[in-house]
């Protein structure tokens, strides 16, 4: 297969590259200019310098292709305006869709978030809990997978969504503060400690991606694609606290302080186009349930992930210190 990819030089894109290319696909990848250099030389990896604001980069990405994974969005920093993150994780995937939908895709595979069914209430939520995004990335994301499949249905394109947990794994940074402040004692859970975290290990989610990119019951669904199980606030940093030797301190810190103190660090930072310190949507990591049944892609597409919560974490752990930075 020829694959065209978005966000091959971050975390998952760049699995999913390896990934495609052990399995003997070739690969065109959208690179900026500036990121080209990060990726490996590779005679089955073409790369397309350009962006998603750049219809002709698009078209030449996905000239040729069979399929498309398409990874890349504006992600979680608060330095930006809301229009950027519509601009990109919307009007990105629309020019991309235009530009799929011309050459003839055969599947195009749209990376979403469980981030867009919001605070989960009761828990366990699956792919018909409404929608309730909290912030704008989630509410971009959830946008945009919305016109992605209404796009296919109209305009005859095969697209597939997948809504991926929590992402984490050896070279995932972003949750290695949070290993970091356990492994030095430093770490008091913010809020109840009730809250449900539901990660999947990247391992697991190249699995999902690759199903969800070949098999045919996949077209025209979304999937949620997570662990086997999530956790507790408490029980996620305890189980950091046994990888890493570190500890929890015992109490919990309220949260609301932090929220006010996030809110304001996002009004003095975010229109000076600076990443804020502290901002609503770290804090929402504590206070923000997430939990997330994955019966639909175990059903429809033979989904089985095999990295448990407590092994992904060691492994993580592992990772982490043998790259120096636990």
């Amino acid at each position: 297969m020829n694959v065209a990819l978005t966000g091959a030089t971050g975390y998952t894109g760049g699995r999913l590259l390896a990934a495609l290319r052990a399995r003997g696909d070739e690969v065109r990848a959208l690179v900026r200019a500036s990121s080209s250099s990060g990726l490996v030389r590779d005679p089955g990896v073409t790369l397309v310098a350009g962006d998603l604001s750049n219809a002709d980069a698009l078209r030449t990405l996905v000239e040729g292709a069979d399929a498309v994974l398409h990874v890349a969005a504006v992600y979680r920093t608060a330095g930006h305006p809301d229009a950027y993150y519509r601009e990109v994780n919307v009007g990105g995937t629309e020019r991309l869709l235009e530009a799929a939908a011309a050459a003839g895709i055969e599947r195009f595979v749209h990376t979403s978030t469980v981030g867009v069914h919001g605070d989960i209430k009761h828990p366990p939520a699956d792919e018909d809990a409404p929608f309730a995004p909290g912030d704008v990335y989630q509410q971009t994301k959830a946008e945009a997978e919305t016109l992605a499949l209404r796009f296919g249905r109209a305009r005859g394109v095969p697209v597939v969504v997948v809504r991926p947990g929590a992402i984490y794994g050896p070279g995932e940074r972003r949750l290695l503060k949070l290993f970091r402040a356990i492994a030095r004692g430093r770490y008091a859970v913010v809020g109840s400690g009730r809250p449900f975290y539901h990660p999947v290990f990247i391992d697991d989610l190249v699995a999902g991606f690759l199903l969800a990119l070949d098999h045919p019951r996949a077209v025209g669904e979304a999937f949620i694609v997570a662990g086997p199980q999530y956790a507790s606030q408490d029980e996620l940093a305890r189980l950091i606290a046994a990888a890493t030797g570190g500890r929890v301190l015992p109490f919990h810190v309220p949260a609301w302080p932090l929220q006010l103190a996030g809110a304001a660090c996002e009004a003095l930072c975010v229109p000076l186009g600076i990443d804020p310190p502290l901002h609503r949507r770290r804090v929402e990591f504590w206070v923000k349930s997430r939990a997330f049944s994955i019966e639909k892609a175990r059903r429809l597409l033979g989904y089985a992930p095999r990295v448990a919560l407590d092994d992904g974490v060691r492994r993580t752990a592992a990772a982490y210190r043998e790259a120096g930075w636990l």
